[in-house]
């Protein structure tokens, strides 16, 4: 990578920097203001990057230099609103200084926390940086990203614009690209992949940033905020995408800020600047993955109810014996909560007496009038969250319709991953499926024991534990899901504890979050309803648990607050040590499971067979699949040795395609002219064999020798093919 590109790269990483002081929350009361000063920054940068995509690709300007422009201009408004903010907050000196002063107050919470706050903060901060490791080291080798992931990131490259093309993987068009979008920039940057593991771990953070925060708004005070992080970093499923170009993580990070934004909306009115955060976050879950929507739309609906409530109960802008402007925090008989500040121990202190079911500071009742136009205006407010989201992500979903009549894709599409049957009986059997691969172990008897129980119960009711309309493809159930692979590995130990904590914060949420039970309640109830919608909506398949990511992220924060109540909580002697002690073996587990997915996970280890350490740069990429890795080298070879430049690909839809736009590269880094011979678009006719100057198959030798032109000469072996004219 050159100097410039290297500028380029930290370019979004000082836009984050200077949108987080920019962005910091005036009010003193704001719960962990830090971090959400960093979740405004990550949406604000998101949503730029995200349509900088779409508005040059409309110009067909996806180009380094148009990027590099826009990033510059973007650099100069965060640096200069940065500068504004400082200086309207009265703060003096250098950055420096402030950087300085700010390690120093770490530094000292570091000293007033326990031992054990010490040992899960660095847990969680050692896994972090390892996982920083792998992802810089190690080149992308996930499966999905060889197939569609990274082979769209070329397409656009290659023609400058985002118009579809014909290709015969229709999940390189159909499938939201919001992430791939992300790594679009870095390709731009970099002229290569290096850095684009990058991506899905810097969601990572962000995800254990608003879960902590969630758990702070939740009335957690430090240890629950800790705790909940470690859940989530020790969860092999997030310490293995932290390190990939897959894009479950990305979604997770969007919804967790829709999570975060929407809790506030608890204690306050929104303000313009909440409602284009709020629709921001909200549109790029859409633009990146759709199942983060089963998310979304439940935490919407949260907000809404909250921002309705304080309407019709009057301005909660007033406190008992206060002036103007003070917010009105809801208590425990309402829907809102009171959470710990930045940096402290304690929840934060409510404003006035509470009466039970209502709201501090207001008057008697509100007039019917004035409770009218609050609703209304709660309304607006709402619409135009959806306007907001609506503007991130429909574009994509405007060429989508375009192409297929359908804002969601394909019929294919539509009906391979949504259920086909809504029946209660469907629901349940989908639903237990799913939760027995998400609980998975590494006991073979009690996961056999289990699925057949699922399937003799499916059978008792009239359904076929197979059946296509509930199941994706031509796939089994049950599979293992228990080994550390980054597409399937179950999360049994975080499951377990978010399933207590729902109950507990369902049941007793006054035991778990004296500060804050309504609106913990009103929260557990938004992550059941999503895992409900979630089962009710998405087949089960063998990688369902990515899917699930974005829900383990919204109920770690309960599994958080259910553990510091538990270490809390005054017992008696015996049963005290009894809890406590299988509290901390649960947690130490989970510690050893998170570092023995970085050390022996796949595709990507530390130590053993494919380490990132000893695997060559080449070999790493085709852990998957290391048979392939010379049969692609010598297709390669042959082709552009025959000085091919137009060249023909046959494959099927879970062929991998990435290799080829590495291998048939220019010397320059031009990207080669690839184009299909097989398009599953209707109104994309694919090119003709006789216009090409060699063919490049994967898959199947059939499907190959049907495109190849009379005369050519096919030569094939084990995956990949490739055919030539005469000489």
């Amino acid at each position: 990578m050159s100097a410039a590109g290297f500028l380029l790269v930290a370019a979004p990483f000082a836009v984050v920097l200077s949108l987080t002081v920019a962005l910091r929350p005036r009010r003193t009361d704001a719960i962990a203001p830090l971090r959400l000063a960093v979740v405004r920054a990550a949406v604000v940068t998101g949503a730029f990057a995200v349509l900088v995509v779409e508005l040059l690709g409309a110009l067909r300007l996806l180009t380094l230099p148009a990027f590099a422009v826009a990033w510059l201009i973007f650099l100069t408004v965060a640096a200069g609103a940065a500068v504004w903010r400082r200086r309207r907050d009265g703060v003096s000196g250098d950055p420096a200084a402030a950087a300085r002063a700010g390690l120093a107050r770490l530094a000292g919470r570091w000293r007033t926390a326990g031992r054990g706050e010490r040992l899960l903060a660095g847990t969680v901060g050692g896994l972090v940086l390892v996982e920083l490791l792998i992802a810089l080291l190690a080149e992308p080798n996930n499966f999905d990203s060889q197939t569609y992931h990274l082979p769209k990131v070329e397409h656009w490259v290659a023609q400058r614009g985002l118009e579809f093309w014909p290709t015969a993987i229709h999940r390189q068009v159909t499938i939201p690209p919001g992430a791939e979008y992300l790594l679009l920039h870095l390709r731009l940057f970099t002229g290569g992949d290096a850095l684009h593991n990058l991506v899905q771990w810097a969601a990572g953070v962000g995800c254990l940033l608003a879960a902590a925060r969630i758990a702070a708004q939740l009335g957690g005070a430090r240890r629950a905020q800790l705790l909940t992080a470690f859940v989530l970093a020790t969860t092999p499923m997030v310490a293995l995408q932290a390190t990939s170009t897959q894009t479950d993580l990305v979604c997770a990070a969007w919804v967790a800020c829709v999570a975060t934004l929407a809790l506030d909306g608890l204690r306050r009115r929104a303000g313009a600047g909440t409602l284009l955060l709020l629709g921001a976050a909200a549109g790029l879950s859409a633009v990146t993955k759709t199942s983060g929507l089963i998310g979304v739309g439940p935490l919407l609906l949260l907000w809404s109810i909250g921002q309705l409530r304080l309407a019709y109960r009057g301005s909660p802008g007033r406190a008992v014996g206060g002036a103007p402007g003070r917010p009105v925090l809801v208590g425990v008989g309402a829907a809102g909560g009171a959470g710990a500040v930045e940096g402290r121990g304690h929840p934060a202190a409510t404003t006035g007496a509470l009466p039970r079911g209502g709201v501090a500071g207001t008057r008697a009742g509100p007039s019917r009038v004035a409770g009218v136009a609050g609703v209304a205006r709660t309304a607006a407010r709402s619409l135009l969250v959806l306007l907001v989201a609506l503007a991130v992500a429909g574009p994509f979903l405007a060429r989508v319709q375009a192409e297929f009549g359908h804002p969601l894709g394909p019929p294919r599409l539509r009906e391979s991953i949504p259920m086909e049957r809504h029946d209660p009986a469907s629901v349940l059997v989908n639903a237990l499926r799913i939760g027995h691969t998400a609980l998975d172990t590494p006991l073979a008897p009690v996961r056999a024991g289990t699925a057949e129980a699922i399937m003799e119960g499916a059978r008792v009711i009239g359904v076929d534990p197979q059946d296509r309309a509930i199941t994706f493809g031509r796939e089994v159930f049950p599979v293992p899901a228990w080994y550390p692979d980054e597409d399937r590995v179950a999360f049994p130990l975080a499951g377990a504890l978010a399933l207590v904590g729902a109950v507990l914060a369902l049941a007793r949420p006054a035991r778990v979050a004296p500060g804050a039970a309504g609106a913990l309640r009103a929260y557990a109830v938004v992550v059941v309803a999503a895992v409900l919608l979630h089962a009710t909506m998405i087949k089960w398949q063998p990688w369902g648990n990515r899917l699930l990511l974005y829900a383990l992220i919204l109920a770690a924060p309960l599994a958080g607050l259910w553990l510091d109540a538990l270490f809390r909580r005054r017992l008696a002697p015996g049963r005290r040590s009894v809890a406590a002690g299988l509290a901390a073996t649960v947690l130490a587990t989970s510690a050893l499971a998170g570092v023995l997915a970085l050390s022996y996970g796949f595709p990507r280890r530390l130590v053993g067979a494919g380490s990132v350490f000893t695997t060559s740069e080449w070999d790493t990429r085709f852990l998957r699949r290391p048979q392939w890795a010379d049969e692609f080298r010598v297709a390669a070879d042959a082709v552009r040795a025959s000085g091919a430049r137009r060249i023909g690909l046959v494959q099927q839809n879970d062929n991998w395609e990435y290799p080829w736009w590495l291998l048939l590269r220019d010397a320059d880094g031009r990207p080669p002219e690839l184009v299909a011979l097989e398009s599953v678009l209707p109104d994309r006719p694919p090119a003709t064999p006789a216009s090409t100057d060699a063919i490049v198959c994967t898959g199947s030798p059939a499907a190959c020798v049907k495109l190849v032109p009379t005369g050519w000469v096919l030569t094939w072996q084990g995956y990949v093919g490739y055919a030539l004219p005469p000489t």
